[in-house]
């Protein structure tokens, strides 16, 4: 049977930023309440979409309209016009619970619906973020492709049946080797451009629908890990800039 395609997701997301080092050390103990995911490993490209000026992702970091971001995302390696993509919008309600609406498409047709609001192809659309979207291009106008970021992610979820244990639907991601560039954003081949977070660090990704379990509060609070405000995007930007 094949797996639907979600295009709507609604939870609470805490990121990590840790040495390798630090992440073999808590993997023991969460490896006994994870098994990977259905897609266990994927290389993923995000192309962020953003006024020329950079209002959006400047809006956001300073927590207005919901913190939005609005991307498309592949998971090939050396992605072509019409290989398979998700155009994603991102945003925070008034409680910081993170909700992501997808249509699914080609890069092409994604491409030109941003600059036209036309959309010729898609597999699976949400109307939501259609709305959304144009909602998004009234108040900020024109928008195209700004920041490419990269990044190779392994995905793991929580073990079914754990005696004793709620099943809370637990997702981890783990991203390493994750570069940007501001420049050839609309070559999307390749992963060349600069770190995002340093050599020998990952970013660690909890996804849960509501609180987290006592078990995982308890394997953090055991290796001293506390969790970061962190976004890939708005780091990526501060740093193009020359901010940080």
């Amino acid at each position: 049977m094949v797996k639907a395609l979600e295009t709507s997701f609604k939870r609470i997301e805490k990121k990590y930023v840790l040495d390798k080092e630090k992440l073999g050390a808590i993997w023991d103990d969460l490896k006994e309440h994870l098994v990977e995911d259905d897609y266990p490993t994927s290389t993923i490209t995000n192309i962020y979409f953003d006024t020329a000026d950079f209002q959006v992702i400047q809006d956001s970091i300073a927590k207005k309209n919901g913190c939005e971001k609005i991307r498309m995302r592949t998971y090939v390696t050396n992605p072509t016009e019409d290989s398979q993509a998700f155009l994603e919008l991102k945003k925070k309600d008034a409680e910081g619970i993170g909700h992501k609406f997808r249509l699914v498409s080609e890069t092409g047709a994604i491409k030109q619906f941003i600059e036209s609001g036309k959309l010729t192809h898609a597999t699976s659309e949400d109307q939501l973020l259609i709305d959304e979207l144009n909602t998004l291009k009234e108040r900020y106008g024109d928008l195209s492709a700004r920041m490419l970021i990269y990044y190779e992610r392994s995905s793991f979820k929580e073990k079914h049946h754990i005696k004793g244990q709620p099943q809370t639907k637990i997702r981890v991601t783990v991203d390493q080797n994750v570069t940007y560039r501001d420049y050839d954003v609309e070559k999307s081949m390749g992963n060349y451009g600069s770190e995002l977070v340093g050599d020998g660090k990952v970013i660690m990704e909890i996804k849960t629908p509501g609180p987290q379990p006592e078990w995982l509060k308890a394997i953090l609070m055991k290796h001293g890990i506390e969790s970061t405000s962190f976004s890939k995007y708005g780091t990526a930007y501060r740093k193009s800039q020359g901010i940080v």
